[in-house]
């Protein structure tokens, strides 16, 4: 296989690379070593920056995410919900704060404009009552998946190849030049050539042990360890954020049908571990108390964590303290840092600033290859956002009723209709149950798969993409999965529904005596 542009990594930055490489003529590949989005991007709060968490510690990030907040609102529409912001100084703030923030949004062009107390207390009535100042800013929560989807559904549109569970093995080399790389197709298994032209390196957190394989040493990515938990309705309706320097559990984001407290950072000591304390999911319930009184009474749902890539070149500095290391993006020039042509790797950055992270590579790319052409991204709508209106919540539920007599109803959390099902199911043959979490929030509501897990799986089977033995190592697979998430965090009336659906599994189906060894 040859191609002008490959592209290694199926998260956001990826993504927008080998979509914006596609819209710009050249023909593009990406790989991704397991299914799109399962790294960083499909694990964050789901907050759309606007910049205010970074104005003091970070400012180049605060522009960056502004001026991309922008952008995104006009191109990905359907995956953002204006849901605004709040930054409010609690009684545990340095009340001194407020105004640093407020004079860096001004110098930064982060737009922020102080409201009463009482209209903030009126707008989110949960809100700590003891707040002293609030500030509105232009925070949203954007659905990651769907943005994946947009932009993958674009690129292909544009000519691009898209290979997910494609892991690389190797990378080729041509003297002094990046030749394509050597990849393990893990669904058709086999091995595969890629030759390309041009080899982007946007792994994320994994982008150092791929620059490791090219033979460029030294770029290292730090995984900065966060976890987040989803409770499990909106206690606000507004993204809140405390009013001071970024910390432990000062977010909190309404996104879909719940909201999700966020998050810890630590180094991790691979990007593979995700692995939560028990004394963090009790640090973020805390943190959660601070914002809005009686959080740490309501009912946790899930619990997940994610690494962040922060980028430190051990030839330029070696900082190690996750928390001060800068979000902003980081363009690492093979050719100038280590005489290697065809070859650059983009890290660092954040989901909000994915595009510009995209357009700043390619950019780079064709600087390299004497043909700069221009970028479009910032100007052409995702598929599904063409008529600009942002997600709005009730949009499922107006959706179901239109279709109910007709559709049976497969997740009744999250609404999600058989014919869907059928559909994804017919475009990527030998989906998991982790891919329909991913493509169609399988499980992701108030029950976590309880009482639409199985269901799923026998439609799979009914409709010929699962044998029996399929079927069921994909429902195990999918439960073990969804327990990693549930067992940190169970107390209360979460533990209660585990009860119950564990005598649905254990009593009614018997799967722990299925015939079949689960999948990892």
């Amino acid at each position: 296989m040859g191609c002008d542009v490959l592209v290694i990594g199926g998260g956001a930055t990826g993504l927008g690379v080998v979509r914006d490489a596609a819209m710009r003529g050249w023909s593009a590949v990406l790989v991704e070593r397991v299914d799109l989005g399962q790294g960083t991007t499909g694990r964050f709060h789901g907050l759309l920056h606007s910049g205010g968490r970074y104005v003091v510690s970070d400012p180049r990030s605060a522009t960056e995410c502004a001026e991309e907040n922008a952008i995104l609102r006009r191109i990905a529409a359907d995956a953002v919900e204006d849901t605004g912001g709040l930054f409010v100084t609690t009684p545990a703030d340095d009340p001194a704060y407020a105004d640093r923030f407020l004079a860096g949004c001004a110098e930064h062009g982060v737009a922020a404009e102080e409201v009463p107390v009482a209209e903030a207390l009126r707008r989110e009535p949960r809100l700590n009552p003891a707040i002293s100042r609030a500030f509105e800013v232009a925070d949203a929560s954007i659905d990651s998946w769907t943005l994946l989807w947009g932009n993958a559904r674009s690129a292909r549109e544009h000519g691009a190849r898209i290979l997910p569970y494609h892991w690389v093995t190797g990378v080729l080399r041509d003297g002094d030049r990046v030749a394509g790389v050597t990849a393990q197709d893990n669904r058709g298994h086999r091995e595969v050539r890629i030759e390309a032209g041009f080899t982007i390196n946007a792994a994320g957190v994994w982008a150092g042990q791929l620059a490791d394989m090219a033979g460029c040493p030294g770029v290292t990515v730090v995984p900065g360890k966060g976890i987040m938990i989803a409770m499990n309705h909106r206690l606000v309706g507004t993204v809140i954020n405390r009013c001071e320097l970024p910390g432990d559990g000062d977010i909190l984001v309404p996104i879909h049908t719940v909201c999700v407290i966020g998050t810890t950072d630590v180094k991790a000591p691979t990007p593979d571990d995700l692995s939560i304390a028990r004394d963090q999911v009790q640090e973020m319930l805390d943190a959660g108390e601070v914002l809005v009184p009686g959080f740490r009474e309501s009912r946790a749902l899930h619990a997940w964590s994610g690494s962040r890539p922060l980028f430190t070149d051990e030839r330029a500095d070696g900082a190690q303290d996750t928390r001060h290391m800068s979000r902003g993006l980081a363009l690492v020039d093979h050719l100038e840092r280590d005489g290697v042509e065809g070859f650059l790797t983009i890290t660092g950055g954040k989901l909000t600033t994915y595009r510009l992270m995209a357009e700043t590579v390619v950019d780079a790319m064709g600087e390299q290859l004497g043909d700069p052409r221009p970028c479009r991204t910032a100007a052409e709508p995702l598929p599904g956002s063409e008529d600009g209106r942002p997600y709005w919540l009730g949009s499922r539920l107006r959706r179901q009723e239109e279709v109910m007599p007709d559709d049976q109803l497969i997740c009744e959390c999250e609404l999600m209709q058989r014919s869907r099902l059928e559909a994804a199911a017919a475009s990527r043959p030998g989906l998991n149950l982790d891919d329909v979490r991913r493509v169609l929030r399988l499980g992701m509501g108030p029950c976590q798969g309880g009482f639409c897990t199985y269901r799923a799986a026998g439609v799979l089977h009914a409709i010929g993409d699962a044998d029996g033995p399929r079927a069921d190592e994909l429902l195990l697979q999918f439960l073990h999965h969804r327990w990693l998430g549930i067992e940190p965090i169970l107390a209360g009336r979460g533990m209660r529904q585990a009860c119950i659906d564990d005598w649905i599994f254990q009593g009614a189906l018997d799967v722990e005596h299925l015939p079949v060894t689960p999948p990892a």
